[in-house]
């Protein structure tokens, strides 16, 4: 009997870490379905056939996405599903990410791109699609940083992510709120789909700091891990079963251990969860999203 075919969407999949870890899965015996968005479907395309996967085993499908505007969301979502038809989604992996300074909010939004393309689009993506994820006993993968470790006082963020001249301040920043996203969808959720957030580790060359000269990762830097590895720490996510007790507890390092819920502490303030995600009708209005 033939194997069934693993369904993954994703953001953030056609670079970087992203791009190792479908790379990675196009080797495996496991077939898979891929959805992936990108700004540059042509040069995403054709990077993905250079690998030269086994086309008869694995699909693969880069669909139009640009994350910092949130009506490509919406059509990236009834691509999608239009695409999917009838079958399910196995994976979501939200692993789109930038550093980058604003110093003004991204025009026609309050909010800057960093935390548009870190959060805002990204959580609204799981609400575009939450009926197919729940059908489908989906596993939601939140690619996250150790990064949220650096937010001490909540109550800045407010200010923080409309605009910031720290570059890596606001990566933080809008990585703690995407944290706080990923245990808000797993309240939601809960019963229908798993939701794990997990760090790839510190990582070298994958172009998340494209935007800026100030934030590069040396490569001899101590507990740096090659793309590879960080590709195989997000693999993980995928597969471990092995969930603790506590609910709250969805953090897996880049080790390869469920971290201890005291580490982040500040992001399981369901106040804070409630207030840094808004309902897709409420995104919808704020942003001009016509229905």
């Amino acid at each position: 009997m033939a194997t069934v075919a693993k369904t993954i969407v994703a953001t953030g999949a056609t670079s970087g870490l992203g791009f190792e870890l479908v790379k990675q899965l196009l080797a495996q015996t496991q077939p898979y379905k891929f959805i992936l968005g990108a700004r540059d479907t042509t040069r995403a395309q054709a990077a993905f056939e250079e690998l030269k996967y086994d086309s008869t085993k694995h699909s693969l499908t880069v669909l139009p996405l640009e994350l910092s505007n949130l009506k490509t969301v919406k059509t990236f979502t009834q691509q999608t599903l239009e695409k999917v038809g009838q079958d399910k989604i196995d994976y979501l992996m939200l692993n789109a990410g930038m550093v980058k300074e604003a110093s003004t909010p991204l025009p026609g939004s309050k909010w800057s791109e960093t935390y548009i393309v870190n959060h805002l689009s990204q959580h609204y993506l799981i609400h575009l699609l939450r009926g197919k994820l729940e059908a489908s006993r989906s596993r939601i993968v939140v690619v996250s940083s150790g990064a949220v470790r650096n937010v001490q006082d909540p109550s800045l963020l407010d200010e923080s992510v409309k605009t910031s001249t720290s570059d890596f301040g606001l990566y933080s920043d809008t990585k703690f709120i995407q944290l706080l996203g990923a245990h808000w969808w797993r309240r939601q959720l809960q019963g229908k789909c798993d939701v794990v957030a997990v760090s790839p580790g510190l990582i070298p060359g994958t172009g998340l700091a494209r935007h800026v000269d100030s934030f590069k990762i040396p490569a001899n830097v101590p507990d740096a891990k090659s793309i590879p590895e960080g590709a195989q720490s997000m693999f993980r996510a995928f597969v471990r079963d092995d969930f603790p007790e506590d609910p709250e507890q969805i953090f897996l390092t880049s080790w390869g251990e469920w971290w201890p819920k005291d580490v982040y502490k500040l992001s399981l303030d369901k106040s804070l969860q409630d207030k840094w995600c808004p309902s897709k009708d409420e995104i919808e209005k704020e942003e001009g999203i016509t229905v």
